[in-house]
């Protein structure tokens, strides 16, 4: 869910993950270990919504294909450069 169509209250009483929320107690999550092994960091507003988005994805696809990840990916608007590192970094953070 994008921030910016959900109202707080909204989201009362449910689970919200931030990228932030991602890491664990050891470091980073093995997807923002990739996207940094990648080069796939963009800049601030749209690399959080990547890795989001893809954290998902990889939880219900953890086999999924380039073209699979590019087309979960595509409601993600980059206009810092191009998809591949970030497609190379999800499809090398699963299993």
């Amino acid at each position: 869910m994008n921030s910016c169509l959900i109202f707080a209250v909204q989201a009362a009483g449910r689970s919200v993950t931030t990228v932030k929320g991602l890491a664990g107690p050891d470091g980073l999550h093995p997807l923002q270990e990739s996207f940094l092994r990648h080069g796939a960091s963009q800049c601030g507003y749209s690399t959080p919504a990547m890795l989001l988005v893809a954290f998902e994805f990889l939880r219900e696809h953890p086999a999924a294909t380039r073209e699979e990840i590019r087309f979960a990916l595509s409601g993600n608007l980059c206009r810092c450069t191009g998809y591949t590192k970030i497609v190379d970094a999800v499809e090398r953070a699963g299993p």
